[in-house]
Parts: structure tokens; sequence; C-alpha cells
């Protein structure tokens, strides 16, 4: 595809699974499917694959993990998944080789910053559950996070349809860091930047920075389509897609089509509706040397800046 992704490494599952998913779609001869109704079946049963596979994944100072990476990043390996995705059914949990049960962590937020000298930021922080740890620190003011719950419990009981057993890379141990589903990316196009790209929404941020990527570089949309488009999430264990169907707070209702929908179940996935998801944010299209307000200590004075048009959607609606 010619993009450069620069994203947090493991124990962050952003590159190696975006990579991997885009290393699978490309695999075919053309990308053009991903502009119809087959595109988003391919798009969930790739998603299918890589989330089974990311389970290996922990904390590589803790674990090695360097197969597993390897084979996220390869293309050959990607193309051999691809045999595996039929046209025209999808499959119970257990054809992806699922080990371990999926992780499921959440309580996430990002923002991404781009300066008038193109330097950028894309930032994903978490803690974890609502008011995280529930302890407040009483010299900084600052929420201490829970994100200990993302560790995999060796006593944790086997859990979903297929009773998956606790990912043992991702034991919780002294110093070591949790598998997380954080993705924050900032992609590069012959050397320059193109695009900040991130979400917040725990294990729902890794479809959703997939699709609104898709969305602008592969399908071509504007940045406020790119998010608006509706999407579908999948975690393997249930063996269910959820897909988008909920109205934002300027009155705007946001549904898979009515094409999707019938494409997906004649594929034979199960399907229900979701009014929550990920909140993605894409930063994009930079135009130079536009005069912009700003305050300063009292006066307003006019600067030359770079501009970006940053758009993402609202918990429970709206548009940033």
């Amino acid at each position: 595809m010619g993009f450069t992704l620069l994203g947090m490494p493991v124990p962050s599952t952003c590159i190696l699974g975006i990579t991997m998913v885009l290393n699978i779609l490309n695999s075919y001869p053309s990308l053009d499917f991903l502009k119809g109704p087959l595109g988003l079946h391919r798009l969930i049963e790739a998603l299918k694959h890589m989330l089974a596979y990311r389970m290996n994944l922990g904390d590589p100072k803790f674990v090695d993990i360097k197969r597993y990476q390897d084979n996220m990043l390869c293309r050959s390996f990607a193309a051999e998944i691809r045999k595996n995705i039929s046209d025209t059914t999808t499959f119970p949990s257990k054809y992806y080789l699922p080990e371990w049960s999926q992780l499921n962590d959440h309580g996430t937020t990002h923002f991404s910053i781009v300066d008038n000298d193109r330097n950028v930021v894309s930032m994903t922080a978490t803690i974890n559950h609502y008011f995280g740890a529930g302890v407040l620190s009483p010299s900084t003011g600052i929420i201490l996070n829970n994100q200990m719950d993302d560790f995999s419990a060796p006593t944790e009981k086997p859990k979903g349809e297929d009773k998956l057993p606790p990912a043992p890379s991702n034991f919780i141990k002294p110093n070591k860091r949790p598998l997380s589903s954080m993705n924050p990316l900032i992609i590069l196009k012959e050397n320059q930047v193109v695009g900040v790209l991130g979400a917040s929404g725990g294990i729902n941020i890794i479809p959703a920075v997939t699709q609104v990527f898709l969305n602008h570089f592969i399908k071509g949309m504007k940045p406020l389509c790119d998010v608006k488009e509706p999407r579908v999430y999948h975690k393997v264990a249930p063996n269910e897609v959820l897909y988008e169907n909920w109205t934002v707070v300027t009155g705007e209702h946001i549904q898979l089509s009515q094409d999707n929908i019938s494409l997906l179940k004649g594929r034979h996935h199960v399907l229900n509706e979701t009014a929550a998801g990920a909140i993605c944010q894409i930063s994009s299209e930079i135009l130079p040397q536009l005069v912009i307000q700003e305050k300063v200590e009292g006066p307003l004075r006019l600067n030359l800046n770079l501009v970006i048009r940053i758009f993402g959607r609202r918990p429970k609606g709206g548009l940033l």
C-alpha cells in the first residue's frame, strides 16, 4: 500500500494488529472489493484471524514473542491466512484457532496533535475502569489507573462459548506490562505525514482504527465521512458481529446499510446492533499558510499556521 505506520510497540497490539489485517487484505489481487459489501465480510474475517492470533503476545521483556511478532508482520503469513477466508461463509469461533480467551480492555481516551512545524502526537491513555482504581493521589490530584485488570489471571475461569483459558503470555508479574488494544498511529507517505489516527474504546479500537484508515486512504473518503461511516466490531468469541445503529446528538442516524446487513446474514454472520463502540479521530489534510486567531495573555493576534482538520465522534454521538 506504500504507507509507513508509526505506533506503539508490543505489548500494544497496535502496529502488529493493523499490519496483519492490512497484509491479509492486500494479498487479494485488488483492493477494489473494499468499496462493496464483500469487502466488509473479508475485513471481518481478517480481524477475527488477527484477534485470535494476537493473544499469543505479551511483554517482550518477559516472554518470547518473536515468532508471533514476525508472523504478524509477514506478508507471506498473511497470504496463507487469506487462503482460509471464504467469500461465501463465516465460520464458528474455533475455526480461527484461538487458544486463549480474548482480552476485554476498555476505558481509554485519545487525542491527536499537529503543530505549525508539522510535529505530530498521537496519544492514547487509559485509567481502565471509570475512576480507575478509585484512588486519587493527594499530591498530584491524578486518578490512579487499574490497568492491572488487563492482565490475564491464572485463576481466571475459562469463558466464552468455547471455554478458552487465560493467556499465559499475559499473566501478571512484577514490572510487567499488560497486553493492550491501544492503537495510536502516525501515517507517513513518502516520508511525509499524511494522517494522525487513533481511538478510544478498548478492544473495539483495533477494528475502528482499521476501518477509518481504509475509509480514508483506500476508499478515498473525506475525514468527516471517514468517522461517520458505520462500523462493525468483533471479538472472535462470542462469534457475533456488532454493527452500529444509533442516533447521534446532532440528530443524524448512523446505521450499517441494508446491503451490508443482507450480505453478512447471507454469509451466516450473527448480527447484533450496538449504540456504543470506539470513538475514533483522524487528522489529515494539512493546509499551509492560513490565518487563524490565537488568544495570548489578553489581546488577539494573528499567526500564520498549518491548519489540520480533525474529525471524530463524541461518545453517544456528535462530532468533535
